[in-house]
């Protein structure tokens, strides 16, 4: 099962694929929420302030749970994290719809859907296609990010036309269907453990060329998070979930601020994601064939440019020419940062690992959502928040850069020593 023929499909793509759609809806309602701001602040009566506060908790929650669903991914398979939380996310959305009041919206659409959300992230499906894929794992962990980036282009417009149409209240519920039509065929009739030998290198290659699914099989999760490489990857994820979640959140309402119409702002929000569906299928080549840690580095750096330009866009020709220009570089740092792990430390920690490392993702965007709001509330401008995350961003490039090609452990008086090659 899940063997491959010469010029034959290999398994392993139906997982990428369906892990696609999942990713998109899971990311997409994680990262496109801006359009819910204004109509939610205006029909409870919150500040922006008050709904940066439940968008900054339900970042930290989504953060605790990656290595919540990385252990249980690790001890109970993929299957059951996502249907535990395909069930969370349905009763969120519920609870969502029928609230009325501030500290109801903090509790279901910012903890619970948080959790729910993190159960089914790419945290809980990057350490299976891991195991799927050795020879092509950039490439497989690269198209996951098309998911990622889908939601950011379909679901932020999507929400905006359901909303203006149907209401938010309705507008989540139809979410709330989609992802059980989505997430509950694809863990019961598509996720699969039994990983064929060799993966996607074949069986004949087992017999001593197959590239190590565990280059360190005496390494523990204590002894990886002591290891440098491994925060170095977590600064990257920090400035990236700073600023991707401070323009899923605060992007749309920065450009309305800036006299854009909200359905030009939604959609020069959803080109950057749009434009970096096509920008991942070519940088998914890119992975496997030069140093992933460069074009992390680069994408980082091209990002926080972008930050700084999209501030300054006043025109809308302008604002579709910077969505252009970041959506080829938007995608790739989370897939990039995944498949850094797997080749530094093996699949075997692979998401526990990733889900500590995703934590530091979601407390930037804690960091941002926070941010984001207050800024604009106490100084009325937006250049606190986007400002900080180009800086920010520059940092991760730099850091990202001298990631070490390759990590080696010596037994030195009984313990492992760190040693960088």
């Amino acid at each position: 099962m899940g063997k491959q023929g010469r010029g034959g499909w290999y398994y392993g793509w139906n997982i990428v694929i369906a892990s696609v759609v999942l990713t998109l809806l899971t990311v997409g309602m994680r990262m496109g929420i801006g359009p819910f701001v204004l109509p939610m602040t205006t029909d409870i009566a919150m500040t922006r302030t008050d709904f940066s506060t439940i968008v900054a908790v339900g970042m930290f929650a989504y953060g605790v749970g990656m290595p919540i669903a990385g252990y249980m991914e690790k001890r109970f398979g993929t299957r059951q994290v996502l249907m535990i939380g395909a069930s969370i996310v349905f009763i969120s959305c519920i609870g969502t719809m029928l609230s009325k009041t501030f500290v109801g919206l903090l509790f279901t659409f910012g903890i619970f859907l948080s959790l729910g959300l993190a159960f089914t992230s790419p945290v809980a499906i990057s350490p299976l296609i891991a195991r799927w894929f050795v020879k092509r794992r950039g490439q497989a962990l690269f198209y996951l990010a098309t998911g990622s980036m889908g939601g950011i282009a379909i679901i932020t417009p999507v929400n905006s036309m359901l909303i203006n149409t149907f209401g938010w209240q309705l507008t989540m519920f139809i979410f709330a269907i989609a992802f059980i039509l989505v997430v509950v065929p694809t863990a019961l009739f598509i996720v699969r453990e039994d990983v064929p030998e060799g993966a996607d290198e074949g069986p004949n290659a087992v017999r001593g060329k197959v590239k190590s699914q565990d280059p360190h099989p005496q390494l523990t999760v204590q002894e990886a998070i002591k290891t440098l490489p491994f925060w170095q990857i977590s600064i990257g994820l920090f400035a990236c979930g700073y600023s991707m979640n401070l323009l899923g959140t605060h992007g749309v309402p920065m450009l309305i601020d800036h006299g854009f119409s909200d359905m030009t702002a939604s959609f020069g929000i959803g080109l950057i994601g749009l434009v970096a569906i096509p920008s991942t299928v070519v940088l998914a080549r890119l992975a496997d064939q030069i140093p992933r840690k460069n074009i992390l580095a680069t994408i980082y750096l091209v990002r926080g440019l972008g930050f700084v330009f999209l501030v300054w866009a006043v025109a809308v020709y302008q604002l579709y020419l910077i969505a252009l220009i970041a959506g080829v570089v938007w995608a790739g740092s989370i897939a990039l940062s995944s498949a850094l792990l797997a080749d530094l430390y093996g699949v075997r920690l692979l998401g526990i690992l990733y889900g500590w490392a995703y934590f530091g993702h979601q407390i930037g965007g804690t960091a941002s959502s926070l941010l984001g709001g207050w800024g604009y509330d106490q100084f009325n401008t937006h250049w606190i928040a986007f400002g900080s995350a180009a800086i920010i961003l520059i940092i991760a490039s730099t850091v990202s850069y001298l990631i070490p090609s390759q990590l080696t452990l010596k037994k030195i008086k009984g313990k492992q020593k760190e040693v960088l090659a």
